[in-house]
């Protein structure tokens, strides 16, 4: 029997008081003892401020080091037509403990800052 645990997002863009739909979400996942990244899934944001599917689910979860990076810059570029920004890419790393957990990191964002917790 797999895992049962799954990684979702979502995202609000609070200076819109919005859902960021259309920004661009990477899951990665970082190899044990190693700086290396392997990109696991892109997928963007939809109009619900979620993604269609979780970035990871069922018997792909497995315990270790994952990073979100959530692509700020060409979102603010294209719907306030920006064109610099302080944050261009927000990375979130974090540690799948229990490959059978649900692991939800909501993220809020506006042109000067973000922030981000563990939902549920």
């Amino acid at each position: 029997m797999g895992a049962s645990g799954r990684i979702t997002t979502h995202v609000l863009d609070i200076s819109h008081g919005k859902p960021a739909s259309g920004m661009i979400v990477r899951l990665w996942k970082r190899e044990s003892g190693s700086t290396t990244l392997e990109l696991l899934k892109e997928d963007r944001i939809n109009s619900d401020g979620r993604l269609d599917a979780p970035l990871l689910e069922g018997k792909n979860m497995a315990t270790g080091e994952y990073e979100l990076s959530f692509d700020m810059g060409s979102y603010f570029k294209e719907v306030r037509d920006m064109e610099s920004l302080l944050f261009e890419i927000i990375p979130i790393r974090f540690r799948v403990a229990d490959e059978n957990s649900h692991y939800h990191v909501p993220l809020l964002v506006a042109p000067g800052g973000y922030s981000t917790y563990r939902g549920s």
